[in-house]
């Protein structure tokens, strides 16, 4: 059985109808004859075509990366994307997506079809397509040539060597008016730019008359980064640009072309808008105009009197009122206007904040806003962290966590150790104390919760809860803040741990889910904060069989993915919640693997956390840009929902990987560090609070800022100043945050 594999293709700047496509935003993501662009149209009339396991793929450049996840995410169409570093023309793209198919289905078909031409008959072109699939097979190079209803100066032209489906005699280049005339005589028909061939036989064909597209394409996939969003590496720069016709069809023996009848149009200029009868948009008001077409952008309104045969087309920033019959010369307008007003040739582009300004905006947040607020209004006089602020910065009165205690505990040592100069060490010495008299049990373990009156709630201790308690004693410990006497009430939490230790050395922990890995993350966390301010081997010890037990137990051998919840002999659990996977925790061991593979020279460490980041990209929204909150294990979205925290773990495992790589890869890594901040950017708010969950249409669960969420923004900021580039002359002091 014939696999199909339809590749839309989104080159093309449409500079013919000006001003509402320009290169920003082209023509083929704008509606221009109906509701949906012509993007959307192309999507839905080749998605069908996919067959035997094949995949719809879309080829386009970075800078219209959100306009085709977007309007492909509102049409409920799945999708291979390959993003081009820069335009190389259709030849090298579709050398790409060749590439793609040929990697993974050598007999696989490509039908590559524009993205912005308009074709109302959708199961005719599908039926035209499938017959040329046919042909294709045989190893021909399939075109679709359109039977002409009028001469036209815009189209190429195919001189076909019969009727049907037959050779080609000859591709021409657009004529002029005459001549076009003469070719419609002669039997000619417009070239579609329509193509089906075997993705073997392309690549073959490249390779012969064109390798050094050939060879840039595959290098460029192969060395691509990403999923079902692959931007393909700048080895994709050094493909000649070049059209398909020239690199391919005008050369080579193997070319058909397959005579249809369907209406169909490049919709070019703005006389083939007004002529398809559904180019009008917006508010528009006329009085004895004829033959008129009009298009106004939101909030305005065309008005036209006693005028005949005009494009009327208003944009907020540029007007144009041109003559239908001379639609073909508005290119010569947008030329001039390259040269006299530049800022009009395209619309005003969002440029995405740079890493090194993100860092320092972080920094500025930290030490003037979050840890100045965090520090007053959320602790108490006794020395108590609020367990959450409202959004107006009122503590909000409730039950309080063991955790959170102990994570603020951390977060204002790490502030001190940073270089902070606000009151970290009066709030780790309160926060200490407090802790003390109201959480920790006779055995010297902390119970999990107090009601709102400050009275015991659960006396379990969790396992959780100690991990963050050891790891707040080290930080506090490596500030100064406590003397190293310390360390013997961290040893005896250690030793009462142990003591419940299971066979294979693992913990049962409290609660609906006893036998899980996240517990046993922040005891890793715990056990390598010791190790670097201990001697005593037992917390390396400890580290070691933690990070073990990630690599036998909780990452799955078969995907890299690491599993949350176990039965008792810690097999995957069969129900639904053995199927979650949190993008956020496969970035938060990713980051503990290597701390811990670089201090054991552990490269079984190294390779986890690679695999583990991997898995934690596959949860990164597309569209949004954010790291949701869970996948299934098959890597599909369980949630949409996206809190705060998994994007502080994505940019702190962004960077430790980026520190563990060089040259090409490490700028991808560093790209990914630069999305995750501005990923959560977004929830963080001017006065040094932050909205926690972020919903699939943009909008925040309206709720007070959780403290604890300051534990992940702070280990964030730490992996951030391990780059003093970053934050320039200020950095050179090693106090990042003074």
């Amino acid at each position: 059985m014939m696999t199909l594999y339809p590749v839309i293709m989104c080159g093309g700047a449409g500079t013919r109808l000006w001003p509402a496509s320009r290169p920003s935003r082209p023509k083929q993501f704008i509606p221009l004859a109906g509701n949906r662009s012509l993007f959307q149209e192309a999507a839905l009339r080749a998605a069908p075509l996919v067959s035997a396991g094949g995949r719809l793929l879309v080829v386009g450049g970075v800078d219209h990366r959100r306009s085709i996840i977007e309007q492909l995410e509102q049409i409920g169409i799945d999708a291979q994307v390959l993003l081009e570093p820069e335009a190389r023309d259709s030849a090298a793209a579709m050398a790409a997506a060749a590439a793609w198919t040929a990697a993974r289905d050598p007999d696989g078909v490509n039908a590559f079809v524009a993205s912005d031409h308009h074709i109302p008959d959708h199961d005719a072109f599908r039926k035209a397509v499938l017959a040329a699939a046919d042909e294709a097979r045989s190893a021909r190079i399939v075109t679709l040539g359109v039977k002409p209803t009028h001469p036209s100066a815009a189209y190429g032209y195919i001189h076909p060597a019969g009727s049907g489906l037959s050779a080609v005699t000859a591709f021409v280049e657009k004529p002029d008016q005459a001549t076009a005339r003469r070719y419609i005589e002669s039997g000619y028909l417009w070239n579609s730019g329509n193509f089906i061939v075997s993705a073997s036989v392309f690549l073959k064909e490249l390779a012969t008359h064109a390798p050094s597209i050939e060879n840039a394409a595959k290098t460029a996939v192969a060395h691509g980064r990403g999923g079902t969003v692959l931007k393909l590496s700048d080895a994709f720069r050094h493909a000649p640009k070049v059209s398909v016709d020239y690199a391919i069809m005008e050369k080579t023996h193997l070319a058909s072309v397959l005579e249809v009848g369907f209406a169909w149009s490049d919709l070019g200029a703005w006389d083939m808008i007004a002529a398809s009868g559904e180019g009008d948009i917006g508010g528009h008001v006329f009085e004895d105009a004829e033959g008129c077409l009009a298009r106004a952008a939101d909030g305005m309104l065309v008005a036209a009197v006693g005028v005949r045969n005009l494009a009327i087309v208003a944009e907020r920033d540029a007007v144009l009122v041109c003559d239908l019959s001379r639609a073909q010369d508005v290119k010569k307008v947008v030329e001039r206007i390259r040269r006299s007003s530049p800022q009009h040739v395209d619309f005003v582009r969002c440029v995405e904040e740079p890493l090194d300004a993100g860092a320092r905006r972080l920094r500025d947040w930290l030490r003037l806003k979050a840890l100045p607020l965090w520090s007053s209004l959320g602790q108490d006089e006794e020395g108590a962290f609020a367990e959450s602020l409202a959004l107006d910065g009122r503590a909000v009165p409730t039950s309080r966590r063991a955790r959170v205690q102990a994570r603020q505990i951390y977060v204002f040592a790490q502030a001190g150790l940073l270089g902070w100069r606000g009151p970290w060490a009066r709030a780790v010495r309160n926060g200490l104390a407090s802790l003390e008299v109201e959480f920790l049990r006779g055995d010297g373990q902390m119970r999990a919760l107090l009601d709102v009156n400050h009275k015991p709630l659960d006396e379990t201790a969790l396992v959780y809860d100690q991990a963050f308690y050891l790891l707040a004693l080290a930080t506090a410990l490596k500030a100064g803040i406590v003397e190293p006497e310390i360390e013997a009430r961290a040893v005896a939490v250690r030793e009462a741990l142990e003591a419940r230790a299971m066979e294979n050395g693992a913990f049962r922990e409290g609660g609906e889910f006893p036998f899980q890995s996240n517990a046993h993350m922040h005891m890793l966390e715990a056990a390598s904060a010791w190790e670097a301010v201990s001697d005593d081997p037992a917390w390396g010890a400890l580290a070691s069989r933690m990070a073990g037990l990630a690599q036998a137990v909780f990452i799955d051998p078969a995907t890299g993915r690491l599993r949350e919840f176990f039965d008792e002999a810690w097999r995957t659990i069969g129900e639904d919640h053995g199927r979650v996977v949190e993008p956020g925790h496969q970035f938060e061991w990713a980051w503990l693997l290597v701390q811990y593979g670089r201090r054991h020279n552990d490269a079984d460490a190294l390779q986890a956390a690679r695999r583990l980041y991997a898995a934690g990209r596959e949860g990164v929204s597309e569209r949004h840009r954010v790291a949701v909150d869970a996948l299934n294990d098959d890597g599909s979205v369980r949630t949409t929902r996206a809190r705060l925290w998994p994007q502080t773990e994505w940019l702190r495992a962004a960077l430790v990987m980026a520190q563990e790589t060089v040259e090409a890869e490490r700028g991808v890594y560093m790209e990914d560090a630069a999305s995750a901040l501005r990923a959560l950017w977004l929830y963080l708010t001017t006065d040094g609070l932050w909205r926690d969950k972020r919903l699939q249409t943009g909008g925040f669960i309206e709720e007070p800022a959780p403290a604890g969420s300051l534990y992940h923004i702070v280990s964030a900021f730490t992996q951030l100043s391990e780059f003093p580039s970053l934050f320039g002359d200020e950095a050179e002091t090693g106090s990042p945050l003074q």
